[in-house]
């Protein structure tokens, strides 16, 4: 059996390699190290025992101590639930007035309307209820169907042309073009009429007559809107889908169809109720 080669100066045994005239020591590790290293080994081990950790094919080893993060997180969900049960209870019975007046009530809708919001609603009204084109801004004083928490309330809870729920929302507009009940030239004189109720377009005698015929009975004579038909308001230059002179005569052809969802099958009264306070402190409500 060789002999190990020991290095004169320390007295530590060599790997017996050497480069340059330098030979490189066989120094052992530390016994700290080594012990926490086979600690963390025994660790280890006992951890894949207890906790889920082995991967299978359409799952994962359970652990002997049946620990689940999903259960625990749902766990979690329920206590906090639970914490505010008492609370979302009176906002669910209260009526909006009751809610405002109360300074508990009131901060616990804000909450959690905000929440709700922008889980929820952000996705289509934005982050700050700006809206997009198509999208309506839930910020200014222009309420299709009324800016009260009571209106507010009917169209979360049921939505708008949402055929899942017979109490919905819905107001039709035909496609005064795609239809052929005007022409481009009729189409084109009643869009630039609707414009200068505005005061953005020019009107004329025939644009006046196309809209009395056609348009008046929803939007009103003069285009201040017909919030129990859902008419939008024409007369203070605010478009959902678009106030150039191209958008509105696109808009009188092919008719618009916006869609938004109920929300009674998805969110809980106390929950709609905190939404609707929410958009309405936010924004210009009635």
């Amino acid at each position: 059996m060789a002999v190990p080669e020991r290095d004169e100066l320390t007295g530590t045994e060599t790997t017996q390699h050497e480069w340059d005239g330098i030979t490189e020591l066989d120094t052992p590790l530390p016994r700290w190290w080594l012990w926490t290293f086979y600690i963390t080994i025994i660790w280890g081990i006992g951890y894949t025992i207890a906790y889920p950790a082995w991967p299978l094919v359409t799952s994962a080893t359970e652990g002997v101590l049946g620990y689940s993060s999903r259960m625990q997180l749902a766990e979690t969900i329920e206590a906090h639930e639970a914490s505010r049960q008492e609370i979302t209870q009176r906002v669910g019975k209260a009526d909006f007035s009751e809610i405002e007046a109360d300074t508990e009530l009131d901060d616990f809708a804000q909450a959690g309307g905000a929440a709700i919001f922008r889980t929820y609603c952000s996705q289509c009204h934005g982050a700050g209820g700006a809206g997009a084109p198509g999208y309506p801004n839930l910020r200014d004083d222009d309420w299709l169907w009324g800016g009260a928490h009571e209106d507010i309330y009917l169209t979360i809870r049921n939505g708008i042309r949402w055929a899942e729920n017979e109490e919905t929302r819905d107001s039709a507009m035909p496609a005064f073009g795609a239809d052929e009940i005007l022409d481009d030239a009729q189409i084109a004189a009643v869009a630039d009429h609707a414009l200068s109720l505005s005061g953005a377009g020019e009107a004329s005698a025939e644009g006046a007559e196309i809209y009395a015929e056609n348009c008046a009975a929803c939007h009103g004579d003069n285009g201040e809107g017909v919030r129990e038909l859902g008419g939008p308001k024409l007369s203070d230059g605010i478009w959902l889908y678009g106030g150039e002179r191209e958008d509105v005569i696109r808009t009188i052809t092919y008719s618009r169809a916006g869609a938004m969802p109920s929300w009674d099958t998805r969110l809980t009264e106390a929950e709609i109720k905190q939404v609707t306070h929410y958009v309405h402190s936010r924004a210009a409500g009635e």
